[in-house]
Protein backbone atom coordinates (compact mmCIF):
# COMPACT_ATOMS: atom_id res chain seq x y z
CA UNK A 1 0.00 0.00 0.00
CA UNK A 2 0.94 3.56 -0.81
CA UNK A 3 2.27 5.73 2.06
CA UNK A 4 3.26 9.23 2.76
CA UNK A 5 4.47 8.26 6.55
CA UNK A 6 8.14 8.38 5.73
CA UNK A 7 10.01 9.76 9.02
CA UNK A 8 11.77 13.37 7.94
CA UNK A 9 15.48 12.56 6.48
CA UNK A 10 14.77 8.89 5.42
CA UNK A 11 15.74 7.74 1.73
CA UNK A 12 15.38 5.10 -0.87
CA UNK A 13 18.54 4.56 -2.36
CA UNK A 14 18.03 2.64 -6.26
CA UNK A 15 21.28 1.03 -7.08
CA UNK A 16 21.64 -0.27 -10.69
CA UNK A 17 23.66 -3.46 -11.86
CA UNK A 18 24.46 -4.65 -15.07
CA UNK A 19 24.52 -7.99 -15.47
CA UNK A 20 27.79 -9.88 -14.25
CA UNK A 21 29.31 -10.59 -17.20
CA UNK A 22 29.15 -7.64 -18.93
CA UNK A 23 29.70 -5.05 -15.88
CA UNK A 24 33.10 -3.69 -15.16
CA UNK A 25 34.31 -4.17 -19.09
CA UNK A 26 37.64 -1.82 -18.14
CA UNK A 27 38.43 -3.43 -15.07
CA UNK A 28 39.60 -6.57 -17.02
CA UNK A 29 42.56 -5.31 -18.21
CA UNK A 30 43.61 -4.82 -14.73
CA UNK A 31 42.65 -8.10 -13.04
CA UNK A 32 42.22 -10.23 -15.64
CA UNK A 33 38.50 -11.22 -17.20
CA UNK A 34 37.77 -14.20 -15.32
CA UNK A 35 38.01 -12.10 -11.88
CA UNK A 36 35.72 -9.07 -13.63
CA UNK A 37 32.44 -10.37 -12.84
CA UNK A 38 33.09 -11.60 -9.07
CA UNK A 39 34.64 -8.14 -8.67
CA UNK A 40 31.30 -6.32 -10.22
CA UNK A 41 29.57 -8.43 -7.56
CA UNK A 42 31.81 -7.40 -4.44
CA UNK A 43 32.00 -4.02 -5.19
CA UNK A 44 27.92 -4.12 -5.25
CA UNK A 45 27.87 -6.47 -2.14
CA UNK A 46 30.11 -3.78 -0.43
CA UNK A 47 28.45 0.03 -1.39
CA UNK A 48 24.27 -2.27 -0.45
CA UNK A 49 26.36 -3.27 3.25
CA UNK A 50 27.46 0.28 3.93
CA UNK A 51 24.28 1.92 2.60
CA UNK A 52 22.21 -0.17 4.64
CA UNK A 53 23.73 0.86 7.86
CA UNK A 54 23.24 4.50 6.97
CA UNK A 55 21.03 6.42 9.60
CA UNK A 56 19.23 8.22 6.50
CA UNK A 57 18.61 5.40 4.52
CA UNK A 58 14.86 3.67 4.75
CA UNK A 59 15.86 1.00 2.08
CA UNK A 60 17.88 0.06 -0.96
CA UNK A 61 16.34 -1.12 -4.25
CA UNK A 62 18.93 -2.41 -6.86
CA UNK A 63 17.64 -2.66 -10.44
CA UNK A 64 19.46 -5.55 -11.99
CA UNK A 65 18.42 -8.48 -14.14
CA UNK A 66 21.77 -11.02 -12.95
CA UNK A 67 20.06 -13.78 -10.81
CA UNK A 68 23.34 -14.55 -9.02
CA UNK A 69 23.84 -10.45 -7.96
CA UNK A 70 19.95 -9.99 -7.04
CA UNK A 71 20.30 -13.36 -4.68
CA UNK A 72 23.03 -12.02 -3.33
CA UNK A 73 22.33 -8.46 -2.41
CA UNK A 74 18.73 -9.46 -1.25
CA UNK A 75 20.81 -12.21 1.57
CA UNK A 76 21.66 -8.84 2.78
CA UNK A 77 18.63 -6.90 2.83
CA UNK A 78 17.95 -4.72 -0.20
CA UNK A 79 14.82 -5.28 -2.78
CA UNK A 80 15.58 -6.32 -6.48
CA UNK A 81 13.56 -5.19 -9.18
CA UNK A 82 14.05 -6.09 -12.68
CA UNK A 83 15.35 -3.71 -15.04
CA UNK A 84 11.99 -3.81 -17.32
CA UNK A 85 13.01 -1.20 -19.22
CA UNK A 86 16.40 -2.81 -20.44
CA UNK A 87 17.40 0.47 -22.01
CA UNK A 88 20.49 1.26 -20.76
CA UNK A 89 21.61 2.83 -16.86
CA UNK A 90 19.14 5.95 -16.94
CA UNK A 91 16.19 3.92 -17.88
CA UNK A 92 17.08 1.50 -14.91
CA UNK A 93 17.12 4.20 -12.08
CA UNK A 94 13.93 5.39 -13.36
CA UNK A 95 12.39 2.77 -13.17
CA UNK A 96 13.62 1.85 -9.88
CA UNK A 97 12.64 5.03 -8.69
CA UNK A 98 8.79 4.74 -9.85
CA UNK A 99 8.85 1.46 -8.45
CA UNK A 100 9.90 3.14 -5.04
CA UNK A 101 7.38 6.37 -5.53
CA UNK A 102 4.80 3.57 -6.85
CA UNK A 103 4.51 2.57 -3.00
CA UNK A 104 5.28 5.94 -1.33
CA UNK A 105 4.81 8.75 -3.71
CA UNK A 106 6.48 11.47 -1.66
CA UNK A 107 9.79 9.06 -0.63
CA UNK A 108 12.91 10.91 -1.17
CA UNK A 109 14.87 9.07 -3.78
CA UNK A 110 18.67 9.07 -4.77
CA UNK A 111 20.75 7.05 -7.45
CA UNK A 112 24.03 5.59 -5.88
CA UNK A 113 26.21 3.48 -7.92
CA UNK A 114 27.07 -0.21 -7.33
CA UNK A 115 30.57 0.41 -7.44
CA UNK A 116 31.29 2.22 -4.11
CA UNK A 117 33.62 -0.62 -2.47
CA UNK A 118 34.89 1.85 -0.11
CA UNK A 119 31.95 3.38 1.01
CA UNK A 120 31.50 4.73 4.52
CA UNK A 121 28.23 5.09 6.20
CA UNK A 122 29.09 8.14 7.54
CA UNK A 123 30.28 9.99 4.60
CA UNK A 124 26.84 8.66 2.41
CA UNK A 125 24.92 10.30 5.63
CA UNK A 126 26.97 13.74 5.35
CA UNK A 127 25.76 13.51 1.23
CA UNK A 128 22.35 13.08 2.09
CA UNK A 129 21.78 15.66 4.65
CA UNK A 130 23.07 17.82 2.22
CA UNK A 131 21.09 16.65 -0.08
CA UNK A 132 17.91 16.92 1.83
CA UNK A 133 17.98 20.59 1.75
CA UNK A 134 17.71 20.93 -2.12
CA UNK A 135 15.27 19.31 -4.94
CA UNK A 136 18.08 18.05 -6.28
CA UNK A 137 21.30 17.69 -5.69
CA UNK A 138 24.60 15.16 -7.00
CA UNK A 139 28.28 14.47 -5.89
CA UNK A 140 30.89 13.93 -9.15
CA UNK A 141 33.32 11.10 -8.84
CA UNK A 142 36.93 11.16 -8.14
CA UNK A 143 37.70 12.53 -11.21
CA UNK A 144 35.61 14.93 -11.65
CA UNK A 145 33.49 14.11 -14.33
CA UNK A 146 31.33 11.88 -13.79
CA UNK A 147 28.58 11.41 -10.88
CA UNK A 148 28.14 9.18 -7.78
CA UNK A 149 25.14 10.04 -6.76
CA UNK A 150 21.72 11.86 -7.76
CA UNK A 151 18.79 13.09 -5.37
CA UNK A 152 14.96 13.72 -5.55
CA UNK A 153 13.70 15.08 -2.31
CA UNK A 154 9.90 14.76 -2.00
CA UNK A 155 7.91 16.05 -4.70
CA UNK A 156 11.06 16.40 -7.02
CA UNK A 157 11.43 14.96 -10.62
CA UNK A 158 14.58 12.74 -10.38
CA UNK A 159 15.68 13.26 -14.08
CA UNK A 160 18.60 10.64 -14.04
CA UNK A 161 21.43 11.70 -16.88
CA UNK A 162 24.67 9.72 -16.20
CA UNK A 163 26.94 8.00 -18.44
CA UNK A 164 30.02 10.32 -19.66
CA UNK A 165 30.55 13.56 -18.41
CA UNK A 166 27.20 13.11 -16.10
CA UNK A 167 28.03 15.75 -13.98
CA UNK A 168 27.63 18.79 -16.37
CA UNK A 169 24.64 17.43 -17.82
CA UNK A 170 22.97 17.15 -13.93
CA UNK A 171 24.38 20.84 -13.46
CA UNK A 172 22.81 21.85 -16.24
CA UNK A 173 19.00 20.49 -15.56
CA UNK A 174 19.61 22.48 -12.05
CA UNK A 175 20.79 19.52 -9.44
CA UNK A 176 22.54 21.45 -6.81
CA UNK A 177 26.34 20.22 -7.07
CA UNK A 178 27.45 18.91 -3.24
CA UNK A 179 30.77 20.80 -2.85
CA UNK A 180 31.57 19.08 0.67
CA UNK A 181 35.54 17.80 1.93
CA UNK A 182 36.11 14.61 3.16
CA UNK A 183 33.71 12.31 0.85
CA UNK A 184 36.40 10.39 -0.84
CA UNK A 185 34.44 6.96 -0.09
CA UNK A 186 30.90 8.51 -1.77
CA UNK A 187 33.25 9.46 -4.68
CA UNK A 188 34.98 6.83 -5.57
CA UNK A 189 34.09 4.32 -8.17
CA UNK A 190 35.73 2.03 -10.07
CA UNK A 191 36.30 1.34 -13.14
CA UNK A 192 39.82 1.18 -13.85
CA UNK A 193 43.21 -0.88 -12.07
CA UNK A 194 43.87 2.88 -10.69
CA UNK A 195 40.58 3.25 -9.43
CA UNK A 196 40.88 -0.12 -7.34
CA UNK A 197 44.34 0.83 -5.97
CA UNK A 198 42.35 3.98 -4.24
CA UNK A 199 39.77 1.78 -2.95
CA UNK A 200 41.93 -0.68 -1.29
CA UNK A 201 44.16 2.61 -0.18
CA UNK A 202 41.03 3.85 1.75
CA UNK A 203 39.86 0.16 2.98
CA UNK A 204 37.50 -1.33 0.86
CA UNK A 205 34.26 -3.52 2.33
CA UNK A 206 34.37 -7.46 3.68
CA UNK A 207 33.27 -8.52 0.23
CA UNK A 208 36.04 -6.74 -1.65
CA UNK A 209 39.10 -7.47 0.95
CA UNK A 210 38.05 -11.17 1.09
CA UNK A 211 37.88 -11.42 -2.77
CA UNK A 212 41.19 -9.57 -3.15
CA UNK A 213 42.79 -11.48 -0.69
CA UNK A 214 41.60 -14.76 -2.71
CA UNK A 215 43.09 -13.18 -6.06
CA UNK A 216 46.35 -12.36 -4.88
CA UNK A 217 49.43 -14.77 -5.67
CA UNK A 218 50.40 -16.83 -3.43
CA UNK A 219 53.83 -15.19 -2.28
CA UNK A 220 51.94 -12.34 -1.65
CA UNK A 221 49.58 -13.07 0.85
Amino acid sequence: MATNTDPPGAWSLVVPLKPLARAKSRLGRAAGEAARPRLALAFAQDTVAAALTCARVRDVVVVTDDVAAGRALSALGARIVADAPGAGLNAALAHGARQVRGRRPAASVAALNADLPALRAGELARVLDFASAFPRAFLRDAAGIGTTFLSAARGAEFRPAFGGPSAARHLATGAVEITLSGLDSVRGDVDTGEDLRAALALGVGAHTARLMAALAPAGDR
